[in-house]
């Protein structure tokens, strides 16, 4: 009898220090999950890193990370997390532990462009949160936010690195208009996050519930507050929340705890080679990125990727002082032909005068609304090289979800050659 009693109780000693085998990615974790993949992928088209990025999507981990992972004991992450030197509690439980291993899954072959982009980015996410005294580990939200992909737009509309919408950006201080978007300048929109986040946890007193206000707005925080009897805690609020957001708080912290402990889960990305090194000038007349391209000799491409701002290839520096971001060994040359780009932008913008066509009868627009309307079947795309779904949506002026609904599609995998309906 003293043998069995002694034998069950090793056995709950045993189970009580097992990791949990709860293998089940919740919903939450699903939705961040896409919308990682979609940022992410959008980002590998960009300019900068299809060029230099000759090693994207390679990894040395030698392990299956999802199957290590589980065996992982939760008291063991959780001393991880605990140890991390952060103002905001980094809690641990079933809905961080399910986000980090969604992290961990689709991570493990973008780590490479995510730890290199950080050395680019995080310097000045630091400035900007150390400016208004906000915790430096929220520069991890870009990547929760959008993979830190500063073209990344959400289906709501939502735009930038730290995924502005459009009242809200405005309402900090960022110019949106058709020729300017500084929802995707990563200085304006980086000081405007932090101050937004300043504000945020000024209104709750909580870091929790200040990101989740970043998330889904401080209205359906106060409502989850009210519902649940007055509470002012996060995981307390959690059910009253709305879905996307009860699992941005967990994807946070998954995402802290990926970037500080990935080489303990067996990755060990190789650096992905991007010239990083760029300088910031202020154009104070107007620029055409036509004339620059065309004077210091650097791609179209390559001065969009690092302007994401300008949404229509034009600096409009005559209505005051705007940024642009060029490569290092780049800038004698703009220094050298500044008058010829200002000279060539100005004729080009005044060259061709607007013309009114005459007007025609309510006959002749009726059959040519007709004819319109014959002609507007459907249209298909060829896929190329490197191109994903959501570069081909972006093109064609249109979304993820309805590019697989139309071709019928149950993931966002496509192949070189294959022929996709877009309308």
């Amino acid at each position: 009898m003293k043998r069995l009693i002694y034998t069950l109780v090793i056995l709950l000693a045993a189970a009580a220090t097992a990791p949990a085998q709860n293998h089940h990615i919740n919903q939450e974790a699903l939705d961040m999950a896409d919308q990682f993949v979609t940022n992410y992928d959008s980002l590998l088209n960009s300019y900068v890193i299809s060029k230099y990025s000759s090693t994207t999507r390679r990894h040395h981990a030698n392990i299956n990370t999802d199957y290590a992972f589980d065996q992982i004991p939760d008291s063991v992450i959780a001393r991880r997390l605990a140890s991390l030197h952060t103002v905001i509690p980094m809690t641990f439980n079933q809905e961080v532990r399910s986000h980090i291993r969604m992290y961990l899954n689709r991570m493990r072959n973008r780590l490479d462009i995510m730890l290199t982009l950080s050395e680019y980015y995080n310097p000045l996410f630091e400035e900007s949160l150390a400016r208004y005294d906000v915790p430096e580990e929220l520069k991890y939200l870009t990547i929760v936010e959008s993979a830190m992909n500063p073209k990344a737009t959400s289906r709501v509309g939502a735009a930038g690195l730290w995924q502005f919408m459009y009242t809200t950006g405005k309402n900090y201080g960022l110019e949106v208009n058709s020729i300017i978007d500084e929802r995707r300048d990563a200085y304006k929109s980086s000081d405007a996050a932090a101050h937004y986040l300043h504000d945020l946890h000024t209104v709750f007193g909580d870091w929790h519930l200040a990101i989740a206000a970043y998330n889904c707005g401080p209205g359906n925080v106060n409502k989850a507050i009210a519902r649940s009897g007055g509470k002012h805690n996060f995981w307390q609020i959690y059910p009253y929340l709305p879905r996307e957001t009860r699992g941005y708080v967990p994807a946070f912290i998954a995402a802290t705890y990926i970037m500080n402990f990935y080489p303990e889960h067996g990755l060990h990305p190789k650096r992905v080679t991007i010239p990083l090194r760029t300088d910031t000038v202020m154009i104070e007349r107007n620029m055409t990125f036509a004339n620059i391209s065309k004077y210091i000799n650097i791609d179209i491409e390559e001065l969009r990727g690092l302007n994401p701002q300008y949404r229509a290839d034009y600096i409009p520096g005559q209505n005051g002082s705007y940024p642009l971001c060029l490569p290092t060994n780049k800038m004698n040359d703009l220094i050298q032909h500044a008058e010829e780009i200002f000279r060539d932008s100005e004729d080009s913008l005044s060259a061709s005068p607007v013309t009114v066509a005459p007007a025609e009868d309510r006959q002749t627009v009726s059959k040519k609304h007709a004819s319109s309307r014959r002609n507007s079947g459907s249209s298909y795309h060829k896929v190329r090289r490197g191109e994903t779904l959501s570069s081909i949506a972006t093109k064609h002026g249109t979304t993820v979800r309805k590019l697989k609904k139309l071709n019928n599609l149950r993931s966002d995998r496509i192949r070189y050659g294959q022929r996709l309906r877009v309308r």
